[in-house]
């Protein structure tokens, strides 16, 4: 199985954004999610919070598959187009194909538009 949970603030600019500018992102930010065609246990949204765009992301399939591929994708690409973006991304899958996760969850947190892995034990590991 492979699980996803995430969310990411969009920003161009980690002090100030040019609204117009970060507007025009958005748009074409709201039109990359909607080329985006997972499984129906899969979903991506752009959603407005006081004014602020959030993407969330979240999923389980049966093994990693090509909502993963694409899930990096809109990752890199948040990461490249909007770079004062910050948010957290946590996976996990039990087939070993995920680096150093072995059924751990790995967790990547985007920083003013760099994103960067660690990895967590699994729950029942952590539990004794």
């Amino acid at each position: 199985m492979y699980e996803f949970h995430g969310w990411f603030g969009i920003s161009e600019d980690p002090y100030e954004d040019d609204a117009q500018s970060l507007r025009s992102g958005v748009e074409e930010l709201r039109a990359r999610i909607g080329t985006v065609q997972w499984s129906s246990s899969c979903k991506v949204v752009l959603d407005v919070f006081n004014g602020l765009p959030v993407v969330t992301a979240a999923g389980q399939t049966n093994h990693k598959g090509y909502e993963a591929e694409q899930l990096d994708e809109l990752v890199a690409y948040i990461a490249r187009r909007f770079p004062g973006s910050w948010g957290l991304l946590h996976d996990r899958s039990d087939e070993g194909d995920i680096p150093n996760a072995d059924n751990a969850f790995r967790v990547r947190v985007m920083r003013r538009g760099e994103s960067r892995s660690a990895s967590i034990p699994s729950s029942r590991r952590a539990i004794r």
